[in-house]
């Protein structure tokens, strides 16, 4: 038995974001442990700029001691519950809905396309993407 699905073409297709900065929010979040580098899978929904909005991003920040660094920024700059980070608690369903401003950029290390986040910011630095640009390159 055949089925028709309209857009089935479309969605298998991933959307091209280039490489910049955008204003996203936390569409799933998920730890996945691994003998040498744990670290939390992340999805962004793409807020603005709008020619990209509704667009997905996945990438990786590692929980390696000497990446925990990187997930702080991103969780103090995306509102993440203070007093759960104090704790040194992550709890992956009140990290969905965060939003933020993220910096991209895509390697292509043998063919394989992987995503970046070279930088955070909180939502509300989204209307100064300038500056935002200059301070993910520190």
């Amino acid at each position: 038995m055949k089925r028709r699905f309209p857009g089935l073409h479309k969605a298998a297709q991933p959307a091209e974001v280039p490489d910049g900065v955008y204003l996203v929010q936390v569409h799933r979040a998920q730890y996945r442990w691994h003998a040498q580098k744990p670290y939390y899978a992340l999805q962004f929904a793409v807020l603005e700029p709008k020619p990209f909005a509704g667009s997905l991003l996945s990438g990786r920040i590692y929980c390696t001691e000497k990446a925990l660094w990187k997930l702080s920024w991103f969780l103090r700059d995306f509102g993440y519950d203070a007093d759960l980070l104090r704790q040194d608690e992550l709890d992956e369903k009140r990290m969905v809905g965060l939003a933020g401003v993220v910096k991209i950029t895509t390697r292509h290390p043998n063919g394989t396309s992987l995503l970046n986040f070279d930088g955070f910011a909180p939502a509300g630095r989204w209307r100064n993407r300038e500056v935002l640009a200059g301070r993910a390159r520190r």
